[in-house]
Order: C-alpha cells, then sequence, then structure tokens
C-alpha cells in the first residue's frame, strides 16, 4: 500500500533510553506515516537516528506530534521536507570496505577521499573505536570491477601511510 504525501526526514539525536524508537514510530503512525527507510545506532551511548517517512502530514504537524518527546530536554528532533530524489542511474557492483588500526586523527577522510577518487559512492558507512582500535566499515558502490583494482591498489598505499589494514570484498547481489 503506497501512502500518498511527501517525504519527511526525521532526525532524532539525545540521550539514549528504552522506548525512543517506539515511541518516535508510533507518533509518526499516528499520522498515518509510512516508514521508507530508516537507521539507527548508539554513539558512544547517545541515541541516533534519522527515519525517512512519507506521509500526508505536514512539516509542523510531524514536528508537533514529536514534541512531547523533547520536552525534557534529553532528546533533539527535527524533521524537514526532502525532494523526491531524482531517477538514478544503474548502480554499479556493491563492495565491502573494513578498516582497522591504531587510532588518529584522519582515518575516514583520508579512506574516504580515496573511494571518491575512483567513483565510489559509500552507501554505508559505521566506524567504532574500542580502546586504541579504531574500525571503519562501509558498503560502496563502484562504476566497474576494473574501479574496484584500482580503489584496492590505492587503498593499500595510503593504508600503508597512515598505519592501517584495508580489505575490500565485492558483496553477492542475493545478500543486499
Amino acid at each position: 500500500m503506497s501512502v500518498p504525501g511527501q517525504v519527511i526526514a526525521v532526525t532524532v539525536l539525545g540521550q539514549d533510553r528504552p522506548g525512543i524508537v517506539a515511541d518516535v514510530t508510533g507518533a509518526l503512525a499516528d499520522l498515518h506515516g509510512n516508514l521508507e527507510d530508516s537507521t539507527m545506532t548508539l554513539l558512544r551511548g547517545h541515541f541516533a537516528m534519522v527515519l525517512l517517512v512519507r506521509t500526508g502530514a505536514g512539516v509542523d504537524a510531524v514536528e508537533s506530534a514529536l514534541r512531547h518527546l523533547t520536552a525534557d530536554g534529553s532528546l533533539v528532533i527535527n524533521a524537514r521536507v526532502l525532494a523526491d530524489p531524482a531517477p538514478s542511474g544503474p548502480s554499479g557492483p556493491s563492495y565491502a570496505l573494513h578498516v582497522h588500526g591504531a587510532d588518529r586523527p584522519g582515518i575516514v577522510a583520508t579512506i574516504t577521499r580515496v573511494v571518491a577518487e575512483h567513483g565510489g559512492n559509500i552507501v554505508d558507512l559505521g566506524t567504532r573505536l574500542g580502546g586504541e582500535l579504531y574500525v571503519l566499515m562501509a558498503e560502496l558502490q563502484l562504476p566497474d570491477v576494473a574501479a574496484a583494482e584500482a580503489l584496492e591498489r590505492d587503498l593499500r598505499i595510503v593504508a600503508g601511510e597512515i598505519g592501517v589494514d584495508v580489505h575490500l570484498t565485492p558483496v553477492e547481489d542475493e545478500l543486499l
């Protein structure tokens, strides 16, 4: 069933507690909103969520429905209308990128710059710091297999320069 209306991006940030996802999605469901995409994570104990909801309700109605969740100051919630996405062309093959090594500033910037230089589009990215070990995990799409071979070569070069290990592996289509 397709819900008419516009797509509204809702961001939720703040102090973690049980029930945030249920409270936010319940308020959106009460507006007859359909969740089209979402992601949620804890970042060092802080809650972070982004949802794309299609609804006939406007941004003011969405913010009003969620306002009670921000009353105690533990959460910040924002909403904004998103333009309909432009039709995208065919995407290239997907790859999983894993990077790990001693923590230092610039790992994400360095690695993602190399991906961009090879025409890679990062579709998911997560990082974690555990003690002194920094871990980056990403899913990316590349124009073709030749781009993946060149990317892997250049990633190994910069990885050596910044002292991390990199692994780039194809993702099987049936897993996506």
